[in-house]
């Protein structure tokens, strides 16, 4: 074997370790864990994610199957919710999810994901839940949770939501002036970038950060929050600067949801990704009726890497893309 090919056991015992403490904190919450599939047609969303594709030709199943396109998921979620409509309690998974192009310090195109869904949470509840988890996994007693609007008016001085887009284009370009110019016209973009240079690094260092009420045009599969009406019931998790997790109030209209999916696919076509379908069998099931819950994805490598003080994710994994 060449070094290259040879997996990394460096951190081995503390991922085992991780993985069993992650799962006890849901078990002992009485939170069911499934499988959900790696490979289905369903396809969660977003402008900036790109699942991998796979030709129903390949599985060799005949002329019946020969047409659709499956993909491996970037997260289980839409299995998790066709699951949750049809009567599953609180749920839990803890397993690999892929996303095309993705590859550097922080990701992996194969990775490790936590997702659970709590049956009757709302936005509170699932911020509550995560803080407790963080707090566990990382040994600390208390974690914060601020508002993305108050972040930027104190790291920044403006308000995201009103500053005129001009505004932010200004402030932007004093950050990087040539991703800037690529993305302009792209409010959300714009603020992506901001967050991402200018706040992000100095978030969740004193303690685990939660940040929550995210602009609407950024809601996902978020329900509109209910503390401010520009804003929608989405938080993410943030410690040492890197972001942890993504959760939501989930979005229960299914006439939302599709609209939503076709503006995402309108930003994926103008930014020259490729649409995805709209017509998925999580709509179905959301149309059977999706239950109350708050649901929250996790990246375990990333959790592992911070709570080891490592700097990259491939520090605490046995194979990444480049040499499994």
């Amino acid at each position: 074997m060449n070094e290259r090919s040879l997996p990394n056991l460096h951190r081995l015992r503390e991922r085992s370790e991780l993985l069993k403490k992650l799962r006890l904190f849901f078990d002992q919450r009485g939170f069911f864990e499934v499988q959900p599939p790696c490979l289905t047609t369903d396809c969660v969303i977003d402008p900036y994610i790109d699942p991998l594709r796979v030709e129903a030709s390949e599985f060799q199943l005949g002329p019946r199957h020969g047409k659709e396109i499956h993909f491996l998921q970037t997260s289980p979620e839409a299995a998790m919710k066709r699951m949750l409509a049809a009567g599953a309690p609180s749920i839990y998974s803890l397993g690999p999810v892929f996303r095309a192009g993705e590859q550097g310090e922080q990701h992996n195109l194969e990775f490790t994901m936590l997702e659970w869904y709590e049956l009757g949470a709302d936005a509170e509840q699932g911020i509550g839940i995560l803080g407790a988890l963080a707090c566990d996994v990382l040994n600390v007693e208390n974690f914060e949770v601020h508002s993305y609007r108050n972040l930027f008016q104190e790291h920044c001085g403006f308000d995201p939501i009103d500053a005129p887009l001009s505004h932010l284009q200004q402030y932007a370009q004093t950050v990087d002036a040539s991703v800037t110019a690529s993305i302009a016209e792209d409010r959300d973009g714009v603020l992506d970038l901001i967050l991402s240079h200018v706040i992000q690094p100095k978030l969740g260092h004193a303690s685990p950060m939660i940040v929550r009420d995210y602009p609407l045009s950024q809601a996902a599969l978020a329900k509109p929050s209910t503390q401010d009406t520009q804003c929608a019931a989405r938080f993410e998790l943030f410690v040492a600067g890197i972001e942890l997790a993504n959760g939501y109030d989930e979005l229960r209209d299914p006439d939302v949801l599709l609209e939503r999916f076709r503006v995402c696919n309108q930003k994926r076509q103008k930014v020259g990704r490729r649409p995805l379908p709209v017509k998925v069998p999580l709509l179905e099931a959301m149309r059977v009726g999706l239950p109350q819950c708050a649901g929250v994805a996790l990246g375990v490598d990333r959790l592992l890497a911070v709570q080891l003080g490592e700097k990259s994710i491939s520090s605490v994994m046995p194979f990444t893309f480049l040499n499994a």
